[in-house]
């Protein structure tokens, strides 16, 4: 997976808000077939699903496309992964996931239908949405399930389905599930997966609150944030990008920690901070950071 500092969930069967969606700025977009369409509209929102993955590639190669599927114990995962898994897709998000017995299932549908819609095997990943109890509990076996596992999107919004899955009564500060949020960042990260998933920030009415939160997920170690409306993907992009004052830090790190090796030295005091190789790995990564898909 690419750095993402937003997705933007869209209904799949409004595909005039793929182009509204685009026009936001944000990175990446996920077309939804699960809880945004109604259930009489399940198998047009597929074709039209199928339609927007091939305009936006012929379009706009640059945004990240993803499509939430519907959970497997409503049988309608299989006809969604067979007319949507076209080439141009990057991946799927899976919801409401109980165990890695689920990742495994949605891999050999994917696998089967990679082949029969002539998509290179292999190449549609996972975004493994952790919305139950379930899911929480068995984190760190979800992201070793598939070697399509791209990262853990850390579900815990208001009211939904993580709240009554858990119990939990959701405040704007979050306390209630900041070790949830933390063992999703933790899970990623020892498992090689940079790029952690937040979200989803519900009052469209507070701002300042949706900045609070997002900030504080970016302390955690997450980088990047799943959205419900694009009024908030320019403060995610904002957000999970490094600031010019970091920017400017950091290369000011590497530049007197290289001119320092020159001369023999493997560490500098720099803003007053003792500087070694271990800060300077961290350095890089952030302005590497910066970097977004070719």
């Amino acid at each position: 997976m690419w750095p993402m500092r937003s997705l933007l969930f869209v209904p799949g069967h409004r595909a005039d808000w793929v182009d509204k969606a685009v026009r936001s700025g944000v990175d990446g977009i996920i077309l939804d077939l699960e809880d945004a369409v109604p259930a009489h509209l399940k198998d047009q929102a597929r074709q039209e699903v199928a339609r927007s993955i091939t305009r936006l590639r012929e379009t706009d190669a640059g945004i990240g496309v993803y499509v939430r599927l519907n959970p497997l114990d409503t049988g309608l995962s299989g006809d969604d992964i067979e007319a949507v898994a076209v080439p141009g897709l990057d991946g799927f998000a899976l919801p409401k996931l109980l165990g890695p017995g689920d990742v495994i299932r949605y891999d050999a549908l994917v696998t089967h239908y990679e082949a029969r819609n002539g998509v290179p095997a292999g190449t549609i990943e996972f975004i493994l949405n952790l919305e139950t109890a379930q899911a929480y509990a068995t984190c760190e076996q979800l992201v070793t399930a598939s070697p399509r596992v791209a990262t853990l999107f850390a579900g815990t919004a208001r009211d939904a389905d993580v709240s009554r899955s858990i119990g939990f009564t959701f405040t704007p500060g979050g306390l209630e599930t900041l070790y949830l949020r933390s063992r999703a960042v933790l899970a990623c990260r020892a498992n090689g997966l940079d790029f952690p998933l937040s979200g989803i920030w519900q009052d469209l009415g507070d701002p300042d609150g949706a900045r609070r939160f997002a900030e504080q997920n970016r302390e955690l170690g997450f980088r990047g944030q799943v959205l419900i409306h694009p009024s908030h993907v320019a403060m995610a992009n904002e957000v999970f990008q490094p600031s010019a004052a970091e920017i400017a830090f950091y290369r000011g790190m590497v530049e007197a920690f290289e001119k320092a090796e020159a001369s023999g030295a493997a560490a500098v005091r720099y803003e007053d901070m003792h500087i070694d190789y271990a800060h300077v790995k961290t350095a890089r990564e952030v302005l590497a950071s910066m970097h977004t898909r070719d």
